[in-house]
């Protein structure tokens, strides 16, 4: 019998220099910030779980731009080994709400980045080389 990894996604919302953070209400890494995201549903796409977390932990709504990455590192995440899959969104409102899993919401400076929960510095790291080589 195989052991099933869960799947989770993140989000990375840029805007004017500017990325979309939450405050984490629960444990792991409670009150620390984090790219807004969690666990795919049964019979969900990634996409699909990757919009529906932005829209449940900060009220704003958008559209997938590009895959950023898949980061499956089994150390990711204290509760146990998770695959989280990052795409970039293009939000539709800039206007944030914290609720579900998000004590707080905040749009950051992208120069001024706290220190952040899981892997999602790399996360933002990468998404930023993607925009880069584009431009």
């Amino acid at each position: 019998m195989y052991k099933l990894i869960p799947l989770t996604t993140d989000s990375v919302v840029l805007s004017d220099n500017r990325i979309l953070l939450i405050k984490r209400l629960k444990s792991p890494f409670k009150n620390c910030w984090a790219l807004p995201g969690g666990f795919v549903e049964y019979g969900e796409t990634t996409e699909k779980a990757c919009l529906r977390e932005l829209k449940e932990e900060t009220s704003i709504e958008g559209e997938i731009e590009k895959l950023i990455g898949v980061y499956s590192n089994p150390d990711r995440d204290p509760r146990g080994h998770t695959v989280s899959i990052a795409y970039l969104v293009t939000p539709f409102n800039e206007e944030a709400k914290p609720s579900d899993d998000a004590k707080k919401v905040k749009w950051i400076p992208i120069n001024q980045l706290p220190k952040l929960a899981f892997d999602h510095l790399d996360i933002i790291n990468d998404a930023l080389q993607a925009i880069n080589k584009k431009n």
